[in-house]
């Protein structure tokens, strides 16, 4: 991409699960399926002991998808 060199990235990520919190931007991968392992950029709307759900669209708010709680959640591939 243009203007973006090497180590460069535009976000700012959290990758500690024990401090994440709503608002958040986390890099999530798709498990399984035509995106596996591939990154995506999600802001959390919600945190649970066991699972965040994060937002899979800027433009549509109904795009919502669950993850693991780990540093880089996992997203099903069943849900994108």
């Amino acid at each position: 991409m243009i203007g973006m060199g090497a180590g460069e990235c535009p976000f700012e990520f959290n990758f500690d699960s024990a401090t994440f919190k709503v608002g958040d931007v986390v890099s999530y991968r798709i498990g399984g399926g035509t995106f596996d392992g591939m990154p995506f950029v999600g802001t959390l709307l919600e945190v649970h002991d066991d699972h965040v759900v994060i937002a899979g669209d800027p433009n549509d708010p109904e795009v919502r998808y669950r993850g693991s709680r780990e540093s880089r959640p996992v997203v099903s591939a069943d849900q994108v």
